[in-house]
């Protein structure tokens, strides 16, 4: 049975980041949440599509990120879209902070997930893609399906 702390249960995958951006680089950061959020989390109820980082000063900011309000929840709910702070050392933001300001690159969540009791998101750095790109990755995709169907027969 694996370590229940290093075990990571996925919340919400972002897909669509894969298909409209090169992700060049990963990089694992907690979340804070309030109470009423991390119930909602737990029962999957996040959408990170619209999502990204926005750095201010020496923090890392999560926006556009639609955690929907706990359905047990009173008058404590959260506002879905507010903007949660991630939780990084000074020297990982300053760096990102860095390789944003550079021309085409941009912060977006990839994936929430649970690790142990802990909600972490794991953050892209990533460059846009253009159309001819999304093209020629559909291309690719839909000739690795047409190999493995002749293998199949």
């Amino acid at each position: 049975m694996p370590d229940r702390q290093s075990a990571h249960r996925d919340v919400a995958q972002n897909r669509r980041a894969f298909h409209d951006y090169f992700i060049d680089e990963r990089l694992e950061a907690g979340i804070e949440l309030t109470g009423t959020e991390v119930k909602s989390l737990r029962a999957g109820r996040v959408n990170l599509r619209d999502g990204f980082v926005r750095v201010d000063g020496d923090q890392a900011w999560l926006e556009g990120v639609h955690i929907s309000p706990y359905a047990q929840g009173s008058w404590t709910n959260h506002d879905p879209t507010r903007r949660r702070r991630l939780l990084l050392h000074h020297r990982q933001i300053t760096s990102l902070y860095g390789q944003v300001r550079q021309q085409g690159y941009t912060l977006i969540p990839l994936r929430m997930y649970f690790q142990g009791n802990w909600a972490k998101v794991e953050v892209g750095l990533a460059r846009g893609k253009k159309l001819y790109d999304k093209r020629q990755a559909v291309a690719e995709r839909d000739a690795r399906r047409e190999m493995a169907r002749a293998l199949k027969r």
